[in-house]
């Protein structure tokens, strides 16, 4: 069920309406059953999945904590960490069976065939399972919470059943933690007027995002993406820039739509997005981008494997690794792993460089407070991630190359202003609209970024304000979206991941 699909435009608001008439006792479960309802208009099958992780994860977490009141504890660490080790290697192996399975014999294939080894290809032919790499980390993270202590494990199963499968965020997060989202499945949720206007609020702004910006650019985008030899390198130049607003639309857009309706009904779920493009470092950039992904990195990942405590060499190879599993994260593909690989290297040569910068500053009397010093890195680091872009979007690192190969070997910037830009998919208007929109977005991000908090500011004009601009953002929604029956309604790009 899409966010921006007639069925569960019908779905939430029936949902939420009994959500609040039914008792308090009951809603939990109420909610777990819509949860899977929604999960299941996917593909009812895979619901099957997501009941076995969570099965897993509950019971890991009350035998880890059952452990700990042995008295020997030495011995009782050690059942502790077997726990974590089959929820882990359980968990992570139905994962890497319906998400990496092909990818692996594939990979084994061609460095056997360099040796004139031909190995059979076993065929399984499965669907990826939706939003299986957000749900199997969310509740991975409940099993090491509970093993480090940082929270109780929960005895009703119902209720840890809706932490894993909590519809708002359960295709494509915010990947939340149990520390979080687990214990506001507790507590009761009598409705208020304040979260229902700001939830939807954010709703309408994450259905602009999708539907008016996302989804108008990716017309252009795909048209120039998959058919690239047919363009000249300031087409391609344009159409990878258009692609770094278009994903960040369209993941901040469902998560603008996820954090909303979960508000409505109570539930804060935590921030995503923070204006990542306006970051002055790659770093600083990780730090505002997806950022459930990236603290769930940190958390279980990074900082296990020893973060920054064991010496300078040992904390790149940390920083690599998590960029290069982060890229396996989002999808079976080499392109996806050199994605995430440049990014990796992109922190590491940050590191090394930083003396450098500091030094060359000192030299040439260089202030980092002034504008025009911030809006170079600025600059500078949206270029970069700009790069990284192709690898994600290009469908094969090939294909990613000889994009790259192209925009820089640009020879005729002149495209930009014969026209050529009206005949990729999208009519001059449009077109046209798509770039306001965009500058729309751009002074909310600016606005975010100096901590100017827009919707508190909207709340405290007069009414017939308001509603003047609460109905201009519906309508400007509803004009300008990309949808209707002559466009197929493109599903969000981090439901493949």
């Amino acid at each position: 069920m899409l966010f921006n699909s007639f069925h569960f435009l019908v779905f939430f608001p029936i949902v939420c309406l009994l959500y609040f008439l039914i008792p308090y006792k009951f809603r939990y479960l109420f909610l777990l059953i819509a949860s899977y309802y929604f999960y299941m208009c996917w593909n009812p099958k895979y619901a099957l999945l997501m009941f076995t992780s969570t099965a897993i994860t509950y019971a890991s977490g009350l035998l880890i904590e059952w452990v700990d009141r042995l008295e020997d504890k030495k011995k009782g660490e050690k059942r502790k960490k077997l726990f974590v080790a089959l929820s882990f290697g359980s968990n992570l192996g139905i994962l890497f069976f319906f998400k990496y399975f092909d990818f692996a014999i594939e990979s084994v294939n061609k460095v056997l065939g360099t040796f004139h080894i031909t190995l059979l290809n076993p065929s399984f032919d499965v669907v990826l399972p939706v939003g299986i790499s957000f749900f199997t980390f969310q509740a991975l993270s409940y099993t090491m919470d509970v093993y480090r202590k940082e929270i109780y494990a929960e005895k009703n199963f119902g209720k840890y059943a809706l932490f894993v499968s909590f519809f708002p965020q359960l295709v494509a997060g915010p990947i939340e933690r149990s520390k979080n989202l687990l214990k506001q499945i507790s507590v009761k949720h009598p409705f208020r007027f304040e979260n229902m206007r700001s939830g939807l609020l954010l709703m309408i702004f994450g259905y602009f995002q999708k539907v008016v910006v996302a989804d108008n650019i990716a017309t252009l985008v795909n048209q120039v993406y998959d058919n690239y030899t047919q363009y000249d390198g300031t087409v391609l130049a344009v159409a990878t820039l258009l692609f770094a607003i278009q994903i960040y639309c369209d993941f901040g857009g469902y998560s603008s739509i996820a954090i909303g309706a979960a508000r409505i009904m109570g539930f804060n779920l935590m921030e995503n997005f923070n204006a990542p493009y306006l970051a002055n470092s790659v770093a600083d950039f990780w730090r505002r981008w997806h950022i459930s992904l990236s603290t769930w990195f940190r958390d279980y990942l990074y900082i296990p494997l020893g973060g920054n405590r064991k010496g300078k060499l040992r904390k790149y190879m940390n920083l690599l690794v998590v960029f290069i599993t982060s890229g396996l994260w989002h999808g079976a593909s080499w392109h996806f792993v050199i994605w995430g690989g440049i990014n990796g290297i992109y922190q590491v040569i940050g590191e090394v460089m930083q003396p450098v910068r500091d030094k060359a500053v000192e030299i040439l009397h260089i202030d980092r407070k002034n504008f025009s010093h911030q809006l170079m890195k600025i600059i500078a680091t949206f270029l970069l991630i700009n790069l990284t872009w192709v690898f994600f979007r290009a469908n094969s690192v090939t294909d990613a190359c000889t994009i790259i190969r192209n925009i820089f070997t640009m020879q005729n910037p002149g495209t930009l202003f014969d026209g050529v830009l009206y005949n990729l998919g999208i009519e001059r208007q449009k077109f046209n609209m798509v770039l306001v929109s965009i500058g729309i977005l751009a002074v909310i991000d600016i606005c975010k970024f100096k901590n100017i908090h827009l919707m508190g500011k909207l709340f405290k004009q007069e009414i017939w304000f308001r509603w003047f601009v609460y109905l201009c953002a519906v309508f400007y929604v509803l004009i300008f979206g990309a949808y209707g029956p002559a466009f197929d309604a493109g599903q969000f790009i981090y439901f493949q991941f």
